[in-house]
């Protein structure tokens, strides 16, 4: 199932922090805008979005292997395999996925997207996380919002500034679900990169892309209410279940999963 038709326009002379994610990755769905974000960068970019993206690999698997069965990622991305579906599938090939983001290039991935175990199902919303409402609604159509859930929101709430409510966009969202769904979640932060922070925030305000990366406190309230899985609130190299433990570096994320109580 794919929502969102018609096909929305994409607009290739204004940057999206989607493509500039896909470049960081070394990816090729991404336009000269795109390319010029990423170039001005700190070089540490790369190995903070690569690293981020390994967190989410070993959190959905371990959801997936605890017995989670539906997932909404909302700010999918552009397609870099494997997906979150894919880390899911393999383990519960049965389970249901429905990604959601705003940048009309992933609409035109969505095929990548949708190719689903037999036995499991995948859908592709074109939405945007500040309007958590009609995702919900939508996300309903292939989702049983009585039944665990989890909320998936990778490298995303740092481009939402303090005036889009970021807090009470994530607690409507959560709010929406039952006992036993979790949050997972990862958060740009300079914490451990103090010294680039001005360099980032430079790079993506030149591309009118708004940035708020936000320290451990900042982030803590996204949490609130929920039960924080060990190892807690922490950088993404080091949120980890199983051995072997990811190589102990810096990160420009906090990552996290939480259960929903």
């Amino acid at each position: 199932m794919t929502a969102g038709i018609p096909r929305p326009h994409i607009d290739t002379s204004k940057p999206h922090p989607a493509r500039v994610y896909d470049w960081l990755l070394g990816g090729k769905d991404n336009y000269p805008v795109d390319q010029q974000v990423g170039e001005t960068l700190p070089e540490e970019a790369r190995g903070n979005a690569a690293r981020n993206r390994a967190f989410m690999h070993r959190a959905a698997a371990w959801l997936a292997k605890s017995g989670v069965d539906q997932y909404l990622d909302i700010g999918t991305g552009i397609p870099t395999e494997p997906n979150l579906h894919q880390i899911v599938q393999a383990i519960t090939p049965s389970a249901r996925i429905v990604y959601a983001d705003n940048d009309p290039i992933v609409l035109r991935h969505a095929e990548a997207l949708l190719t689903s175990t037999p036995g499991g199902a995948t859908a592709f919303l074109h939405a945007d996380v500040r309007e958590p409402a009609t995702i919900l609604d939508r996300a309903g159509e292939l989702l049983d919002l009585d039944r665990p859930v989890a909320l998936s929101l990778i490298a995303l709430l740092h481009f939402l500034p303090d005036d889009e409510d970021p807090y009470g966009v994530v607690r409507t969202l959560v709010d929406a679900l039952p006992s036993g769904s979790f949050l997972l979640l990862s958060h740009g932060t300079a914490d451990q990169h103090p010294e680039l922070k001005q360099e980032t925030e430079t790079a993506y305000k030149k591309g009118a892309i708004p940035l708020r990366m936000r320290t451990r406190s900042e982030v803590e309230p996204f949490f609130e209410g929920l039960e924080l899985v060990t190892p807690g609130l922490v950088f993404a190299t080091e949120w980890y279940q199983e051995e072997p433990a990811p190589t102990q570096e810096r990160s420009g994320f906090y990552v996290g999963v939480a259960r929903v109580p």
